[in-house]
C-alpha cells in the first residue's frame, strides 16, 4: 500500500481524536481540550490532554504524544497498517489502491486541486472585467462590498458553454469533468457547467478550493447550483466557510450554522465571522460532529417559514443519538420572510445578536414540535404524545443524557396536563403501618388509580429497599437545594411508596417541584406543610444528625450540589446491586462453580465501590463540630 501524506492528513481530519480515545479512557472537558489520567503511566492527578482542533494528545507527565494513528499503535498495540485500516473503516474511507494506481490517484488529486484554483482565478478575473458588470451590480444591490467579495474569492462565470473549458484546456476534458467544472453528455463534447452565474468558491478546512456554488444572474432555474460530488468534494462532510470560521469561533466561543452561503457572506460582513452553512443538504451527522469540535452548543439559525422549521427539526432529530453530557444544540428562528442578510441590513447587527441571545435549547424545540403535532384532547392522543417523546429520548446513545430527557419530558407532560399538584396523605401517626397508596381524581371527577412503577429500576428499589439514613439525607439535601429536584425527577418519582413514610415524602418533594419550578427552601417547606409533612421536613433539616455537606446550612453551594448528585446516584444504585448480589449468592449456594463465584465477586466489588463512594461524601468529625 502507498499511503500518501495527503491520504493520512485526510484520515486524521475525519477522525475525532477525543471520541477515539474516550472509547478506552475516561475524559473530562477542560476548556477547549479534554484531560484524563494518563493511560501510558500510573498517576493520580490528570496530566494527559487531548486537543481535537490540533489533532494530538500529550501527557505532561511521561511525554507521550501523538495523533490518532499513534494512539492505535501505542495504546492499542496494533501494527501501523492495521491501525490505519481500522481508522479508515470508522471514517468511511477506502484504503488506497496498489502502489502504481495509488500514485496515479494522488497525482490526479493534485491536478484537480490545481485545476480548481485556476478556475477560481478565472472567475475572479471575469467578475472584475467587462463581462462582470451585471454581476458586480448584483453584489452592490445586495450590499456586498468589494472587500467582502475579495475575502470570499467571489467571481463570475460568463454565459458561455466553452470559455472556462478553453481557459483550462491544458488539464484536458476528462480531468475538468472529474473536477465538476465541465458536464459530459453522451455523444456530445463536454461543456461548461457554470454559465451566467455569480460564483462562490467552496473551500476545505485547509482553505483549498474543492467546489463552487453558483447563483443565477437574473431570471432562471435553478437559482443556486453547486458542484457535483467529486474526489475532492463530499457535500455531506463539508461546511461552507469552515476554514475561516474556525479561528473566529475560538475567539467568540460559538459557531453559527445558517442555511446558505449567501447568508454566511452577509453575516461575515456584518461582523459575524463564525458562521458556516451546509451545501444544499440537510445537516448531516458528519457536519454536526464538525460543529461540536468547535463549540459544545452550536447555534443553528433557520428561516421562520415552514421549510426553515422543518430543516431545524430534521437537524434536531439527527442530533439525538449523538448527544453527550454538555453537548447539545440551540436554535435561532428568524422572523418569517427574513433571512440573515435582510435582517442585518434592515435592523443592523444588533438585531441578529439579540436573536442569538434568545436561542432555544434543543429540548424546547422538540417539546414544542411534538405538542403542536396533533390535538391532545383524548387519552389516546395524550398517550401518543408520551410515546413520541419516549421514542425521541430513546434514540439518545448516552445513558445519562437519555435519563435527563426522559425526566424532563415526563415533568413537562405532567405540568402541561395539569398534574403538577397532588393530594397526599399525612405520614402514619400511630401503629407504624405504611400508608396505602392513594389515587386521585382528574379534572372531570373520574377516579384514577395510583401510577404504577415505570421502570425495572423501580422494581429493584422496591425489592431491595432504600437505605433509610441515606434517603433521609437526600431528602434533606433536596429541601435545602430545591433546584436539584428537577434534574432527578425521573428517579425521585420512581421512589414513591418505596419505603413507607419516606416514599410518600419523596413523592411530595417531586410534586412540589412540578407545582413551582422557581423554588427556594422556604417555599418547599410551606408547600410540604400543606400536605402534612412539616414536622418530618423540619426534622430532616437538623444538621447534627446527617453527616453530609448538602444537609448543612452553611455548606459551599457548588460542593453541596455535587455531593448531593453523587449521593442520589449511590442511593439509586445500591438496592439494585444488593438485590443482584442476593440472587447471585443464592445461585452459588445451589451450584458452586466458577461463573457463579465470579458473578458474586464482581457484585461484591460493586457494592464495596458504592460504599467507598458514600464514605467519601461523609464529613469528618471536626467538620461536623464546626456546624
Amino acid at each position: 500500500m502507498s499511503l500518501t501524506p495527503a491520504f493520512l492528513d485526510e484520515l486524521r481530519a475525519r477522525t475525532l481524536l477525543s471520541g477515539l480515545i474516550a472509547k478506552t479512557t475516561k475524559l473530562q472537558k477542560a476548556g477547549r481540550e479534554f484531560r484524563a489520567c494518563c493511560p501510558f503511566h500510573n498517576e493520580k492527578t490528570p496530566s494527559f490532554y487531548v486537543n481535537d482542533d490540533k489533532g494530538f494528545y500529550h501527557c505532561f507527565g511521561c511525554g507521550a504524544h501523538g495523533d490518532a494513528i499513534r494512539w492505535m499503535t501505542d495504546q492499542r498495540g496494533l501494527p501501523f497498517i492495521d491501525a490505519v485500516k481500522e481508522l479508515v473503516q470508522a471514517a468511511g474511507m477506502e484504503m488506497p489502491e496498489q502502489d502504481r494506481r495509488s500514485a496515479e490517484k494522488a497525482e490526479r488529486a493534485k491536478g484537480l486541486h490545481e485545476a480548481m484554483e485556476d478556475a477560481a482565478k478565472f472567475f475572479i478575473d471575469k467578475l472584475n472585467g467587462i463581462e462582470g458588470a451585471e454581476a458586480r451590480a448584483v453584489l452592490k444591490k445586495r450590499g456586498i462590498s468589494d472587500e467582502t467579495a475579495r475575502a470570499f474569492g467571489m467571481g463570475f462565470s460568463p454565459d458561455s458553454r466553452g470559455k472556462l473549458k478553453e481557459a483550462l484546456k491544458s488539464y484536458g476534458d476528462p480531468m475538468l469533468v472529474e473536477a465538476g467544472l465541465l458536464i459530459s453528455v453522451e455523444k456530445k463534447d463536454p461543456y461548461d457547467r457554470f454559465r451566467g452565474r455569480l460564483m462562490i468558491p467552496i473551500r476545505d478546512v485547509r482553505g483549498r478550493t474543492i467546489a463552487f456554488g453558483g447563483r443565477i444572474i437574473g431570471e432562471g432555474e435553478p437559482k443556486y447550483l453547486n458542484s457535483p460530488e467529486t474526489p475532492l468534494f463530499d457535500k455531506g462532510r463539508t461546511l461552507y466557510n469552515l476554514d475561516r470560521a474556525q479561528a473566529a469561533a475560538r475567539k467568540t466561543g460559538r459557531i453559527i450554522a445558517v442555511e446558505g452561503y449567501m447568508d454566511v457572506i452577509a453575516l461575515a460582513q456584518a461582523g459575524f465571522s463564525e458562521a458556516v452553512a451546509p451545501l444544499g443538504t440537510a445537516m448531516t451527522e458528519h457536519q454536526l460532529e464538525r460543529l461540536w469540535r468547535i463549540a459544545d452548543i452550536p447555534l443553528l439559525c433557520f428561516d421562520g417559514d415552514s421549510a426553515g422549521q422543518k430543516a431545524a427539526l430534521r437537524a434536531a432529530h439527527r442530533a439525538m443519538p449523538m448527544l453527550e453530557p454538555g453537548r447539545s444544540l440551540a436554535f435561532v428562528t428568524l422572523p418569517d420572510g427574513l433571512d440573515p442578510d435582510d435582517l442585518v441590513r434592515a435592523q443592523g447587527p444588533q438585531a441578529f445578536e439579540a436573536l442569538l441571545g434568545k436561542a432555544r435549547p434543543l429540548v424546547d424545540l422538540l417539546w414544542d414540535s411534538e405538542v403542536a403535532a396533533e390535538p391532545l384532547d383524548t387519552p389516546e392522543q395524550r398517550a401518543g404524545l408520551k410515546r413520541r417523546l419516549g421514542e425521541l429520548a430513546g434514540a439518545i446513545g448516552d445513558a445519562n443524557v437519555k435519563h435527563e430527557y426522559l425526566a424532563e419530558f415526563r415533568a413537562r407532560t405532567d405540568t402541561h396536563f395539569g398534574r403538577g399538584q397532588r393530594n397526599f396523605e399525612s405520614p402514619p401517626q400511630r401503629g407504624g403501618a405504611a400508608p396505602i397508596a392513594r389515587g386521585k381524581r382528574d379534572k372531570r371527577g373520574n377516579w384514577l388509580p395510583p401510577e404504577p412503577p415505570l421502570t425495572q429500576q423501580t422494581r429493584s428499589l422496591q425489592a431491595g429497599g432504600l437505605d433509610p439514613i441515606l434517603a433521609k439525607a437526600v431528602l434533606a439535601g433536596l429541601i435545602r437545594h430545591p433546584a436539584e429536584i428537577a434534574r432527578h425527577m425521573e428517579v425521585l418519582g420512581s421512589l414513591r411508596g418505596a419505603s413507607g413514610a419516606l416514599g410518600k415524602l419523596f413523592e411530595a418533594v417531586v410534586d412540589v417541584a412540578l407545582e413551582d419550578r422557581q423554588l427556594d427552601q422556604g417555599k418547599v417547606l410551606t408547600i410540604l406543610a400543606r400536605s402534612g409533612f412539616d414536622q418530618m421536613a423540619s426534622e430532616l433539616l437538623r444538621a447534627d444528625t446527617l453527616p453530609f455537606s448538602f444537609t448543612r446550612p452553611q455548606a459551599e453551594e457548588k460542593k453541596a450540589r455535587e455531593d448531593l448528585n453523587e449521593a442520589i446516584a449511590v442511593m439509586v444504585a445500591r438496592p439494585a446491586v444488593d438485590a443482584a448480589l442476593a440472587e447471585a449468592t443464592a445461585a452459588m449456594l445451589e451450584r458452586f462453580d466458577d461463573a457463579a463465584f465470579a458473578r458474586q465477586t464482581a457484585l461484591l466489588r460493586q457494592r464495596q465501590e458504592l460504599e467507598t463512594r458514600l464514605a467519601n461524601l461523609m464529613l469528618a468529625d471536626d467538620e461536623n463540630l464546626e456546624d
